[in-house]
C-alpha cells in the first residue's frame, strides 16, 4: 500500500499513520508488513521467543501422549471459545455452553450462549477449510460470516467487509471521541490483501513472530462493523495449526488478553501511536509461553484423571464395566448425557442404562444437574473442572467460570 506523505495535523509512526478525513475526524491508515525499520530481535525477545517455542513444543508433545488427543481438543476449543467471547462482552461461561450443546435450557442460561457456539463453530469449520483453502480474505469472510450467523451483529453484514466508517471507544462515544479509528472503509480491501500477501511471502523472521504481527495488523484494520476481536483472535490459531507450529487447536490465548485486557488494548495502540511493534510481540510472546505451559498442564490433568476413572470403572462395575468405559470415552467429547445417550451409546435397554448412570454417579463421575425425575441430565463434572478457572456448583444453575 502507497502512502502519501505528511500533510499539517497528520502524524505518521513505522506502522502507518493517521490521516485527516474530509469530515475532520483522523483515521489510521496502516503501512504494510513487515515494519520497517525490521523489528528488533532484542535480547528480550530472543529469549521470550525460545521460551514460547519450548513451551509450545511441551503442549504439542502433551496433547499426542493423550491416548486419543481429538477425544479431549473440543474442550480447549470450548474455552478458547468462551473466553475469546467475554472479552468482547458475553456473559457466557463454559458450563452454560455445554448446557446448551446438550440442551438444557432454562432460563438462567445467558441469551448470549449462542454467539460462543458460533464461535466453537467457526473455529471448528476453518480448521477444516484450510485443508483445501489458504488463509486469506475469503477464508477470514467466511469465518465471519459463521461467527454472527444469527446472533448479535446479524444485521451488521456478516461476511462482508464493512463500507463505513467504525470506532472504537467507551459506550457511546462519537466518532470524534473515539480511542481509535481504523482506516477508512475504502483502504480495508487493499490493506486486508497486503496482510494476506505477508502471510504467504517468504520471511526470515521466526513463525511466531510473524503471527504477532499479523493478528496486531488485523485488529487494526477492523476490516467488519462487528466480530473483529473474536476473528483476529481465530486468526492466531488457524496460523498455528495451517504452520503445524501447533497439531491440534488446544491454545487458549485469549486466556492470557482476558487476564490483562488492559495491557492487552495499550501494546496494540502503542503500535498505532508509537510504532512499537517491539513491545506488542514482547507481550504477546509472553502470552503464548504462559497460556501453553497452562494448557501442558492441563493436559496431565486430563490424563491423569482418564487414568483415575478407567480404574474406578473396572473395579466397581463389574460386568458392566465394558459400557461404562464406552460412556467414559463419550464423555471426554459431550461430557453433558441423558440416560437415553447412554442407552443408545451401549445399545442396551433403558433400565440398563439407568441403572449404569447411577452406579457412575455413585463413582463421582456423574452428577445430575436438572433435578428432575425425567428428563434427567448428568455432567462429566471431574473433567469440567480441570477447565475452570473455579470449581462450579453441581446443581443446574448457571455456573461462572471466568
Amino acid at each position: 500500500m502507497n502512502l502519501p506523505t505528511s500533510k499539517p495535523n497528520e502524524t505518521s509512526s513505522r506502522s502507518g499513520r493517521y490521516l485527516t478525513q474530509p469530515t475532520g475526524y483522523r483515521a489510521f491508515v496502516p503501512a504494510p508488513l513487515p515494519p520497517e525499520p525490521p523489528v528488533r530481535m532484542t535480547a528480550e525477545l530472543q529469549t521470550l521467543l525460545s521460551s514460547a517455542d519450548r513451551a509450545l513444543g511441551r503442549l504439542d508433545g502433551s496433547i499426542e501422549t493423550l491416548p486419543n488427543p481429538n477425544l479431549f481438543v473440543l474442550m480447549y476449543v470450548r474455552k478458547e471459545a468462551v473466553l475469546s467471547s467475554q472479552i468482547e462482552g458475553t456473559q457466557s461461561s463454559l458450563q452454560d455452553v455445554l448446557a446448551a450443546e446438550a440442551k438444557v435450557l432454562t432460563s438462567t442460561l445467558p441469551k448470549d450462549v449462542d454467539e460462543v457456539i458460533n464461535y466453537v463453530g467457526a473455529m471448528s469449520y476453518g480448521l477444516e477449510r484450510l485443508r483445501e483453502l489458504p488463509i486469506s480474505v475469503r477464508l477470514i469472510k467466511e469465518i465471519h460470516e459463521r461467527l454472527l450467523q444469527g446472533v448479535r451483529g446479524a444485521q451488521l453484514t456478516p461476511g462482508e467487509l464493512r463500507r463505513s466508517q467504525n470506532w472504537i471507544g467507551p459506550g457511546g462515544c462519537s466518532l470524534n471521541e473515539a480511542a481509535f479509528v481504523p482506516p477508512p472503509p475504502h483502504v480495508v480491501p487493499e490493506a486486508l490483501g497486503d496482510l494476506e500477501t505477508f502471510l504467504h511471502s517468504s520471511s526470515d523472521l521466526p513463525q511466531l513472530i510473524q503471527i504477532g504481527l499479523a493478528h496486531a495488523q488485523f485488529e487494526t484494520i477492523h476490516p467488519f462493523l462487528d466480530g473483529n476481536g473474536r476473528v483476529g483472535r481465530l486468526l492466531i490459531t488457524f496460523l498455528l495449526c495451517q504452520r503445524e507450529i501447533l497439531l491440534k487447536p488446544v491454545l487458549y490465548l485469549s486466556h492470557y488478553f482476558k487476564q490483562n485486557r488492559s495491557e492487552y488494548y495499550e501494546r496494540l495502540q502503542a503500535v498505532r501511536d508509537k510504532g512499537d511493534w517491539e513491545g506488542w510481540l514482547a507481550f504477546f510472546l509472553r502470552g503464548v509461553g504462559v497460556v501453553s505451559k497452562e494448557a501442558t498442564e492441563t493436559a496431565r490433568r486430563i490424563l491423569a484423571l482418564r487414568e483415575e476413572h478407567r480404574a474406578a470403572v473396572t473395579s466397581r462395575l463389574g460386568r458392566t464395566a465394558a459400557n461404562g468405559h464406552l460412556v467414559l470415552e463419550h464423555l471426554y467429547r459431550r461430557p453433558i448425557l441423558s440416560v437415553s445417550d447412554v442407552r443408545d451409546r451401549t445399545g442396551t435397554s433403558y433400565a440398563a442404562a439407568n441403572d449404569l448412570v447411577s452406579r457412575l454417579a455413585e463413582t463421582g463421575i456423574l452428577h445430575e444437574i436438572t433435578g428432575q425425575k425425567r428428563n434427567r441430565r448428568f455432567r462429566y463434572q471431574p473433567y469440567i473442572d480441570i477447565f475452570n478457572d473455579t470449581p462450579s456448583r453441581t446443581d443446574g444453575g448457571n455456573d461462572s467460570n471466568e
